[in-house]
């Protein structure tokens, strides 16, 4: 059993007034329970449980990041069903969730493959909602493979809790009413970036990109340009790389004669791994151009990818949504707990998914019901905290998380195999936040 503590619950409340012969005020929210309750996709009123899908990447070149998302999903359902030591469910302010499940129900789940290819994970979901009968879904590590599910999940009615994306497009252009991203983005990694960036590297530099070549890569390579050159570096080329490539020598080598003294690596996951890999092979961190030493930035960082590419990481700044050394009580809770459970410390994308499904079931709670459209009410412009990233508004104009942003450069002197990050900045959530307006987009109608 687990030994967190148990909020009073609103419903506890009105069936003790009963007992008691208290008559309590809440018709209206019995009658719009009731509304609520009916005509919505994968119902589960009649039910003793509710089902989850859990849809990542278990091949591809993100299949270290969906392993580490499986294993947080894993445990989120344990600690909703009140299974172990309840991990943030101790810490997470505000808290409508018992331990018992949601709504009383148990949590059970189904996961998928996306393969980190945007036509299989479409696939894979559609399947999830139809056989499986998910009122809810959450995964992948690909800004390409969340735009594609959210646009499927406003189209069937169910909620997508996305997982790891960074793209500005997710709740920019390509938002939607059923999709809700705790993830940061690229805008927020150029924001958070740029004053470390000049503090570190000076005013006057010429920047070299290599991008992956889909909606992640383009508005990051956008950010992060926009970024440096407004501080007064020159872009000296921005050249496109295919998702997977593996070898990135050809891309590498015309940086050497380029004149360029930065080299941006907008790549994630495996490609990361490479591509940093074979620029440290090919020497240019020991290069001296235009009078400087030549520098290298992976603008977004994890611990997997750290933990792959080893020592070519020391020294090398980027940001990250999180980080497993954070000492508060969120954080702390969230790493005892997996770590209790696996043997090894979260990532940032384990991070994300478990607050993810949390913040899906507690609104689950607060709203009284599984309906989408009540849901999705109870989520938007919800303010937390307790989860790892300070005070934290879940933006009801593009379903945005705004909250604090970690800088951080690869540790120089690591203490273990997993101390690979030093955290050097805490960016608050104020200078990072921006106008809703600023990349478009529509959400679309809730369906009712």
């Amino acid at each position: 059993m687990s030994n967190f503590r148990r909020p009073i619950n609103r419903r506890s409340l009105l069936k003790a007034g009963a007992a008691s012969g208290l008559v309590l005020a809440t018709p209206t929210i019995i009658t719009r329970n009731a509304w609520a309750d009916t005509n919505f996709r994968n119902d589960p009123t009649n039910s003793k449980s509710v089902t989850f899908g859990f849809n990542v990447p278990q091949t591809g070149a993100y299949a270290d990041e969906g392993a580490d998302e499986l294993r947080a999903y894993q445990l989120a359902v344990k600690h909703l069903n009140g299974e172990g030591d309840g991990g943030m469910l101790n810490t997470m302010k505000p808290l409508s969730l018992e331990g018992n499940g949601i709504l009383g129900k148990k949590v059970e789940y189904v996961t998928g493959d996306t393969q980190t290819k945007s036509d299989a994970a479409r696939a894979s979901a559609k399947r999830m909602v139809e056989k499986d009968g998910v009122i809810m879904w959450s995964g992948g590590s690909s800004s390409g493979v969340a735009i594609a599910q959210q646009s499927l999940a406003q189209e069937m009615g169910i909620v997508f809790m996305c997982g790891l994306t960074h793209s500005n497009d997710t709740t920019g252009k390509d938002k939607r009413r059923y999709g809700f991203r705790h993830f940061f983005n690229a805008y927020m990694s150029g924001a958070a970036l740029g004053p470390v960036l000049e503090k570190q590297m000076g005013k006057d530099r010429r920047a070299y990109h290599l991008t992956a070549d889909y909606t992640w890569g383009w508005t990051q390579e956008e950010s992060i340009a926009n970024t440096t050159e407004g501080l007064g570096w020159e872009t000296v080329n921005k050249v496109r790389t295919p998702l997977g490539a593996g070898d990135f020598s050809q891309y590498i080598a015309p940086v050497l004669n380029s004149g360029a003294d930065v080299l941006i690596l907008n790549h994630y996951g495996k490609d990361m791994i490479n591509s940093l890999t074979q620029a440290v092979q090919f020497g240019l961190r020991d290069k001296l151009v235009n009078g400087k030493n030549f520098e290298i930035i992976v603008p977004l960082y994890s611990r997997l990818m750290a933990q792959g590419a080893g020592e070519n990481i020391k020294g090398i700044y980027g940001t990250t949504n999180w980080n497993w050394s954070l000492q508060d009580e969120g954080s702390k809770a969230f790493v005892k707990s997996f770590g209790q459970e696996y043997g090894f410390p979260p990532s940032q994308a384990a991070h994300t998914c478990y607050v993810q499904t949390l913040l899906y079931a507690d609104a689950c709670e607060r709203a009284g019901t599984f309906n989408p459209a009540e849901v999705i009410k109870a989520l938007e412009d919800h303010q937390f905290d307790g989860m790892g990233n300070g005070p934290t508004l879940y933006r009801g104009a593009d379903h945005q998380c705004f909250k604090d942003v970690l800088v951080v450069k690869g540790n120089e002197n690591a203490t273990s195999r997993f101390d690979l990050l030093e955290v050097v900045e805490v960016t608050p959530s104020a200078q990072v936040t921006y106008d809703p307006e600023i990349f478009g987009g529509e959400l679309g109608p809730y369906k009712v």
